[in-house]
């Protein structure tokens, strides 16, 4: 099964929240070449450090999860952006989520997140536990 992985999943490992341990379960259990990150994950993720002047910590997460693994990252182009707006406005979506939602729908992926608010959307989503419980 291939996955898109949200953002919040990395920030969950990245903040040792609360649920760190099932978003870690997710990528030690996944092949990596069934995961992929968007591109504005990944500069979301790049902008979150580098407000706090964690450069390096940014460059290990780059070199770690994208150069050595090679998880794939996937995007959008501008002439999809249609998608996006369609997205949002059909499921009540702010643009992070839309965007996630068609680069999911436009790669064939399943998403997974911790975000509620795919849950009301046709493609819907799996938590990491879900993920890893679901092969």
């Amino acid at each position: 099964m291939k996955l898109l992985v949200d953002t919040n999943v990395f920030l969950e490992i990245i903040l040792g929240r609360e649920k760190a341990e099932d978003a870690k379960a997710l990528l030690a259990d996944a092949e990596i070449k069934e995961l992929a990150l968007s591109d504005f994950s990944l500069h979301s993720i790049g902008i979150f450090f580098f407000r706090r002047q964690q450069h390096d910590v940014f460059e290990r997460f780059l070199r770690d999860m994208v150069l050595d693994l090679g998880m794939r990252t996937v995007s959008l182009g501008a002439t999809r952006m249609e998608t996006v707006i369609a997205a949002a406005k059909e499921f009540n979506l702010d643009f992070d989520d839309a965007y996630q939602y068609s680069v999911a729908e436009e790669y064939g992926l399943r998403l997974v997140s911790f975000d509620g608010d795919f849950d009301r959307t046709e493609r819907g989503r799996l938590t990491p536990a879900e993920a890893v419980n679901d092969k």
